[in-house]
């Protein structure tokens, strides 16, 4: 799925109420697509401590071989802080990694449903977590 696709998927996911950020992120982690939702302040350090929360969530995502087998795939990543919840969503199909920064009071189960209508596509290679539960 080439960048000009996951733009408008990012800002619909940015649409969502609470959330703050919305970006695909690569391999190398390396914004590829998204950022912050349009009219949102972003706190003192947000883009380093996002930078540091993809780095972590990227290394997570692609490091649970042995537990798929016994656990199941991944679905996503969720670190709750008293200013903001962030969370990460992998792409088995390919390496990129959904990050999303939202206000403490979202609800993660009802963005993650909405995450899986955004991507539940073939094309975008996210077909093989949430969307399969």
């Amino acid at each position: 799925m080439s960048d000009s696709v996951y733009d408008p998927r990012c800002k619909e996911i940015q649409h969502h109420d609470g959330v703050r950020f919305a970006a695909i992120i690569n391999h190398a982690g390396e914004k590829i697509a998204g950022g912050f939702t349009e009219g949102v302040n972003p706190y003192e350090g947000d883009e380093t401590k996002l930078h540091d929360f993809y780095k972590f969530a990227l290394t997570v995502s692609l490091r649970t071989d042995e537990l798929n087998n016994s656990l199941g795939a991944l679905n996503y990543i969720a670190s709750r802080r008293d200013k903001v919840i962030l969370i990460s969503f992998p792409f088995p199909v390919t390496t990129n990694i959904l990050l999303i920064s939202a206000e403490p009071g979202l609800d993660i189960e009802k963005l993650a449903q909405n995450v899986v209508k955004i991507f539940s596509d073939d094309s975008s290679g996210f077909t093989k977590t949430l969307a399969d539960d």
